[in-house]
């Protein structure tokens, strides 16, 4: 095999100054995570790069995993050469030996990360093209328009010479912003918001908001798989399940029916917050999109940020509906989110919500519920279950 190292580069971490080591090190933590599965795996970090030894590890599958991880700018399956001139030729040869098989034009890139070794760049350039042309005479160079780029990093441990830059997703590790706290509905967005939130280095759990049993144990198992395929990218994940069946019904009792979808949200963030300063999470995440819905016009979004004193963080505010989607497909949760399972926002909808409620009038009809007393009630109902990567059921099959 001769691509038997993975080099992992990392973007936005080099820009973070005195945090910049602790940052590396909880990118290095989580690539080990997402390569667990493979115990003959050994991972190093040197001069701004994480460096993976294969040991016979698939490079397919372990590149796959790595693709998942936060935080990595690109990754290269890499061939290693210990640090003389003679060595770095030879495998730029195998290495072009492979790539160039059907293809006529190449060019080298050096970079001398190691200042001591005795050639620079453009020398290395230039004696690692010589080597590969006297090796395969049919093939030319072309520094403008390339078929293939090899490139050769020297690193004070070894030189890597690889053909290729996977792009990795970009972002900051999971962990590094601290923790948020998801309002995962079963619907479109708020799976999506979650994702963009990890991209942004915040660690995760999420809540979920059921009225059983007048909505169904299928609806709370689509919530379980959206919360599955999200362990994707972060590892295992805390939901806790919270019932607000008797909010619902107070609310309806108590309030006009315009206002009662803002109104409940407003319980949702006040019970979400008491579990937020339990768990420690510093704040809410949800998925709403400005004007998307009544609910999420800015008279409506200011209504329910009142409820808390907890930031809410709305990473998809901006984002058209069809951006949402397709994001949605990429990341596997779009089939799982149209299933036919109503959820307790979308059951108790009323057919005329406010578009632009007054505080006032919310107020007004808060005051005649005992509000204390139902968010504790709804807090006291929790139920909490770590959800694994491996529990996701895969779209729609399970429910047929």
């Amino acid at each position: 095999m001769i691509y038997d190292h993975l080099l992992i580069r990392y973007g936005e971490l080099t820009t973070k100054g005195a945090n910049r080591a602790e940052m590396e090190q909880l990118l290095e933590r989580n690539v080990r995570r997402a390569l667990s599965g493979w115990p003959e795996v050994r991972v190093t970090r040197s001069q701004q790069r994480i460096v993976v030894q294969l040991n016979g590890a698939p490079v397919d599958a372990t590149l796959q995993k790595l693709q998942q991880v936060f935080g990595i700018s690109s990754i290269s399956p890499v061939a290693v050469a210990p640090l003389n001139l003679e060595a770095i030729q030879q495998k730029a040869v195998e290495v072009a030996k492979r790539e160039l098989m059907d293809k006529s034009t190449f060019k080298v890139e050096a970079r001398r990360g190691y200042k001591d070794f005795p050639l620079d760049s453009p020398a290395l350039q230039k004696a690692v093209g010589a080597a590969i042309l006297r090796a395969l005479p049919h093939i030319r160079v072309d520094v403008h328009r390339p078929e293939v780029v090899i490139e050769v990093d020297i690193r004070k441990s070894a030189a890597y010479v690889y053909p290729s830059r996977v792009p990795g997703l970009g972002g900051f590790p999971v962990g590094m912003s601290g923790k948020g706290l998801v309002l995962l509905s079963g619907g479109i967005d708020s799976p999506v918001a979650a994702w963009k939130a990890m991209k942004r280095g915040l660690a995760l759990e999420l809540v979920h908001f059921h009225s059983f049993p007048f909505t169904s144990e299928r609806a709370q198992q689509k919530v379980e798989d959206l919360a599955a395929v999200l362990t994707t990218w972060a590892g295992p994940m805390k939901l806790h399940l919270v019932s607000v069946t008797a909010i619902q019904s107070e609310i309806q009792r108590a309030a006009p029916e315009g206002l009662r979808t803002i109104l409940l949200r407003r319980m949702m963030v006040r019970a979400a917050s008491r579990i937020a300063d339990e768990v420690g999470a510093g704040a809410l995440v949800t998925g709403d999109s400005l004007g998307q819905v009544a609910s999420q016009t800015l008279p409506a979004l200011n209504a329910v940020d009142r409820a808390t004193e907890h930031t809410i963080l709305r990473p998809l505010i901006a984002e058209d509906k069809l951006e949402i989607i397709e994001l949605a497909k990429r990341m596997g949760t779009y089939d799982i989110s149209i299933l036919p399972f109503d959820d307790c926002c979308s059951l108790f909808a009323p057919k005329h919500p406010k578009t632009h409620p007054k505080l006032r009038d919310i107020e007004r009809a808060e005051a005649r519920m005992d509000v204390e007393s139902l968010i504790a009630e709804a807090v006291a109902s929790r139920e909490e279950k770590w959800v694994l990567a491996d529990e996701a059921l895969g779209a729609s099959a399970s429910y047929r």
